[in-house]
């Protein structure tokens, strides 16, 4: 393991007139470029090459304070000047992108000055420029449990401690898929920023439950009490649920390539990386991991209640799964809305939950067997086996309905947007927490 480096307090990078420079002149170039990153036809050249060499000398100034990035940072002030000197095309920073390797720095409060063209998942579309300084999050607990059974050498968790408008969303990860490069290289890192995760999940959990009236177990509170365990708690959840996309009996179409297929499949592979993640927590508290029981508590409340009300309603495959796995706990009777007051059977949970990951990973393991749209229509099946589609829903009709002897695509093309509306009980549940929700774009710990 690379041994932690000595680095300024925070302060003394996010507060100082370089840093203050350089986002002043990623928000200076913004409005000039189009969504490829290249200028816009409606664009000031001169303004976009002054913003380009303005943010040359600011990293040329931050460097010095990040010196197991100088490679890093040195290759991105080239492509910065190649693309300044080139017209301010279509950015390509696969250069600096090869050198920048934070896996390599996974030591609890290293940091990293980021700055590439790129999009924010979640957040920003279209590829421009940002910069982003964070800090890694690695605590020892959480160190030795990934040394274990759950070994994930890519993943990089990591918090914020500044940012420009990129990422003053809803964006909580840095993905090297996103940057803008010629062509696509081996990916060998990814990071989740835990601290926004659980700043938003404290934030509309307190909101949630108060309008719910649930009561939770006393040693869950600390969760929305304390910042730094409920952080601590997402990196131990997105450690796992991060590895588990290369895990199991997966279909022979993986969850990860590119493709244009029903949205509810999307929705059952997080779903099962999270259930997952859950076993996991389940198994390690059992073998006496501190935190271990809490992040089956996070895994639960954040998917049952805030997943399903985040984001649009288009083809939402993460408020799907959490459409689910709260319909399913109901079904089992383990979850109740009794009294205007929701309740839950924390003893019977783990096995009500264990049961659903138990039926997915069971559809998983057919479909080896199985031709795509069989294996698309049993994934229907098992949704709605919970879940109500919308009325007015061809695949909701039956496989009669649906043109078989076609192309995949024009099964795809039925989809309706909202395959799955949200029940009543989420309507009314979004009225009262979603300007809360909301309040969340751009959290900050």
């Amino acid at each position: 393991m690379t041994p932690p480096v000595l680095l300024p307090a925070p302060s003394l990078v996010s507060e100082s007139p370089a840093w203050a420079a350089l986002k002043g002149a990623v928000e200076q170039l913004r409005p000039h470029l189009a969504g490829d990153g290249s200028l816009s036809p409606e664009g000031d050249l001169t303004v976009a090459q002054e913003s380009l060499a303005s943010a040359v000398a600011a990293v040329a100034e931050l460097a010095p304070a990040f010196p197991h990035d100088a490679a890093y940072l040195a290759a991105v002030q080239r492509d910065l000047e190649r693309w300044r000197d080139g017209g301010v095309g279509v950015p390509d920073f696969l250069d600096s992108l090869l050198e920048f390797h934070p896996e390599q720095q996974r030591v609890d409060g290293v940091e990293h000055l980021v700055v590439f063209p790129m999009y924010t998942q979640n957040g920003n579309p279209d590829r421009h420029l940002e910069a982003v300084l964070l800090k890694v999050t690695w605590p020892a607990w959480v160190a030795e449990v990934e040394a274990g059974d759950y070994a994930n050498p890519m993943f990089v968790p990591v918090e914020f401690l500044d940012f420009t408008a990129g990422y003053d969303t809803n964006s909580a990860v840095l993905f090297p898929e996103t940057v803008a490069v010629r062509e696509v290289p081996r990916f060998t890192w990814g990071a989740i920023f835990c601290d926004r995760e659980a700043a938003r999940f404290r934030t509309v959990m307190r909101a949630a439950l108060d309008v719910l009236r649930l009561e939770l177990p006393a040693d869950v509170q600390v969760l929305l009490d304390d910042q730094r365990v409920a952080q601590e708690t997402f990196v131990l959840w997105d450690v796992i649920h991060d590895r588990t996309h290369m895990h199991g009996d997966l279909p022979f179409d993986p969850f990860m390539v590119k493709q244009r297929m029903p949205f509810w499949l999307y929705a059952l592979e997080e779903l099962r990386c999270d259930l997952t993640a859950f076993r996991a927590a389940v198994e390690l508290d059992r073998a006496g991991v501190a935190g271990a029981r809490l992040a089956q508590y996070a895994i639960v409340l954040d998917r049952a209640l805030r997943f399903p009300l985040a984001g649009s309603r288009v083809r939402n495959y993460d408020g799907l799964g959490g459409q689910l796995l709260f319909a399913f706990l109901h079904r089992r009777r383990v979850v109740n809305w009794t009294d205007n007051r929701l309740s839950v059977d924390w003893e019977a949970l783990p096995d009500a939950v264990l049961a659903l990951l138990e039926q997915i990973e069971d559809l998983y393991w057919r479909s080896i067997d199985r031709p795509k749209v069989s294996h698309w229509l049993a994934a229907y099946e098992l949704v709605t086996t919970c879940v109500e589609p919308h009325p007015a829903s061809t695949w909701a009709r039956g496989r009669e309905a649906l043109p078989l002897d076609g192309p995949p695509k024009e099964l795809t093309n039925l989809v309706l947007p909202d395959e799955f509306p949200l029940s009543m009980f989420f309507e009314a549940l979004s009225k009262k927490i979603g300007p809360v929700i909301e309040s969340t774009r751009g959290i900050r710990a």
